[in-house]
């Protein structure tokens, strides 16, 4: 028997229709979704997505709650989020084994903070021996962009993505040294990140994209008066210094 491959799958930011049509087609032809959640028994955004653009019917959804906790690179992996990589990956790897094509659809691009390559990293612990593919998506960077109807880079310009939970000192480091922020997961530090981008006189320059693409999505372009609202975990940030 033929083993299975695994593929992980970028669905975009949100809108079914910036699913690539790659996507859609691997989607379509694999009878088994293994789908993240951050909540035990919560939704998943990433099967929603799919679903808005390739039927579920018939297929087999498994879903597995990744929890949502920070994983800095080179240090120790929390307990729980190991044993969620782990649990995963013995799951996927007993269907491959039966010779089934698995399909990890995750938000945006996988490989912009993405769970899907923390899975392929897991699978590798393993020995594992399967066939691994990953499919670009459209990523909330660029979604974002197009939305505020800002370019991320021209010319000789320099662009950075980063988390927006880095500490000041870091994120004010940063900022001297490109001419483009791009400030993921905004929503944990919103009031935080305003008042820094006052003190360095950038508040100006700053574009808050909540929602990108979804039918309630909402630029704010003025970012103090997002100061004290529950900002959408769907949010980005992004800093144009010139």
């Amino acid at each position: 028997m033929m083993e299975g491959t695994f593929y992980v799958v970028g669905v975009g930011p949100g809108d079914p229709q910036l699913v690539t049509l790659k996507a859609a087609a691997i989607l379509e032809r694999c009878n088994t979704w293994f789908v993240p959640s951050a909540f035990e028994n919560g939704g998943s955004m990433a099967l929603k997505i799919a679903s808005g653009a390739v039927k579920e019917n018939g297929k087999t959804i498994l879903s597995h709650r990744f929890p949502m906790k920070q994983v800095h690179r080179g240090a120790d992996v929390d307990p729980e989020v190991k044993k969620a990589w782990r649990k995963a990956a013995e799951t996927i790897i007993e269907y491959l084994k039966k010779g089934e094509d698995v399909v990890f659809p995750t938000l945006g691009d996988p490989a912009i903070y993405s769970t899907g390559f923390y899975l392929c990293e897991t699978l590798q612990e393993y020995g594992s021996p399967f066939r691994v593919e990953i499919v670009p998506g459209v990523s909330a960077i660029g979604a974002s962009s197009a939305v505020a109807g800002q370019p991320l880079c021209l010319g000789d310009e320099r662009l950075v993505v980063i988390p927006a939970t880095f500490e000041n000192d870091r994120i004010k480091e940063i900022l001297e040294l490109t001419d483009v922020v791009v400030f993921m997961k905004v929503y944990k530090v919103m009031d935080r990140l305003v008042s820094l981008l006052e003190e360095l006189d950038l508040v100006e320059n700053a574009v808050l994209i909540e929602k990108c693409s979804l039918e309630d999505q909402r630029v704010w372009t003025d970012i103090r008066k997002a100061q004290g609202k529950d900002i959408h975990y769907f949010s980005t940030m992004v800093v144009r210094k010139k």
